[in-house]
C-alpha cells in the first residue's frame, strides 16, 4: 500500500511537467502552469465572462463539493440506520464546520442562518485545493495521439489566482457589512468601528478604521492566493530542475524533496487553509452582528 502511494504521488508530481518530447526540456517554465488561457471566449462590453482553465477547476469543485455533501450525508448504508462510514465522516466533518467555525465565530442567533455559507466555503475551498493536487487533463498545453490533439495532465489551483480568492472573499465582505447594518443599523453599526479614543484624534483613527476593514478583504483573499500559489511554484521548481539541468542524476534527490512538500500541502495546507478562511468568515460576520463582543 505504501509502495503503491509514494508510486501516485511521484506519478502526480511528475507527469504535469512531462510534454512528451525533447520540446519540453527547452520551453519548461513553472510560470507557464499558470497561465490560464481563454477557451471560450465570453465579453460583455469591458466584462470579461470567458471560460478558462480557473473556470474549468471551479466548476469542477463546485460538482464534487455537491457530490461530497450528497455521498456523505443523504446517502444512508447500512441496515437499520445506523451511521455508515461515509456517514460518519459527513458527520466529523459537519461537527468541525458547526463547532470549530460557526459557534467560535458566530453568534448563536446568527448560527443558522451563516453556518450553511461558512460550512459550504470551507467545504468548497478544501476541494479546489485538492484536486489541485491531481494530475488532471486540463491544460493549455496539448499533445497529438493518433492524429488527436488531447491535453496534457498538469496541477493547477484555481485558488492560485487572486481573482478567484478576491471573489470569495468579497463575498464574505458583502455579507459582513449587510448583516451589520441589517442588525445594527447605520449609526450604531458604522459607530462600533470607532475606538473610544477622544474625539480629537477621530481625524486619525476613523480613516485607519476604515482602511483596517478593507484590509479584511485583502488579508482573506492574498493569504489562501499566496499559500497555493507558493507550495505549487515550490514543487515545481523542484520537478523542474531536472529539466532545467538536463541531469537525471540529481532526480532521486529533487523528487524526494518535492514529494515532501507535496504531502505537506495535501496532509496539512489544504485543510488548513480552507479552514481559516472560513474560521475569519464567521468570525467577521459575528462581529458584524454583534460589534461590542
Amino acid at each position: 500500500m505504501k509502495r503503491a502511494l509514494m508510486l501516485l504521488v511521484s506519478f502526480a508530481l511528475v507527469a504535469p511537467n512531462l510534454a512528451f518530447g525533447a520540446e519540453a526540456e527547452e520551453e519548461f517554465n513553472p510560470e507557464h502552469d499558470f497561465e490560464i488561457g481563454e477557451w471560450i471566449p465570453i465579453h460583455l462590453g469591458p466584462l470579461d465572462l470567458s471560460i478558462n482553465k480557473a473556470v474549468a477547476y471551479l466548476i469542477l469543485g463546485s460538482v464534487l463539493t455537491m457530490a461530497l455533501g450528497i455521498v456523505l450525508m443523504r446517502i444512508k448504508v447500512g441496515s437499520k440506520n445506523e451511521p455508515g462510514r461515509r456517514q460518519a465522516v459527513g458527520e466529523i466533518v459537519y461537527e468541525v464546520a458547526q463547532t470549530q467555525v460557526a459557534e467560535q465565530g458566530l453568534p448563536h442567533k446568527a448560527i443558522g442562518r451563516w453556518f450553511p455559507y461558512v460550512a459550504t466555503l470551507m467545504l468548497f475551498i478544501w476541494v479546489v485545493n485538492i484536486i489541485s493536487f491531481i494530475p488532471l487533463p486540463l491544460s493549455n498545453e496539448k499533445f497529438e495521439l493518433l492524429g488527436v490533439e488531447l491535453p496534457t495532465f498538469a496541477l493547477y489551483a484555481a485558488t492560485s489566482s487572486i481573482s478567484v480568492t478576491l471573489a470569495l472573499a468579497l463575498m464574505t465582505f458583502v455579507f459582513t457589512h449587510f448583516e451589520g447594518l441589517r442588525h445594527n443599523g447605520p449609526v450604531k453599526y458604522f459607530k462600533s468601528w470607532i475606538p473610544d479614543v477622544p474625539k480629537a484624534m477621530y481625524p486619525l483613527i476613523v480613516p485607519l478604521e476604515i482602511l483596517g476593514q478593507f484590509m479584511r478583504l485583502v488579508s482573506l483573499s492574498v493569504r489562501l492566493y499566496a499559500n497555493m500559489l507558493a507550495g505549487h511554484m515550490l514543487i515545481l521548481t523542484f520537478i523542474g530542475l531536472i529539466f532545467v539541468l538536463g541531469n537525471l542524476y540529481i532526480a532521486p534527490f529533487v523528487i524526494g524533496a518535492a514529494t515532501l512538500f507535496y504531502l505537506f500541502e495535501v496532509v496539512i495546507v489544504v485543510s488548513i487553509q480552507a479552514f481559516i478562511f472560513a474560521a475569519l468568515s464567521a468570525i467577521y460576520i459575528g462581529s458584524a452582528i454583534e460589534p461590542e463582543h
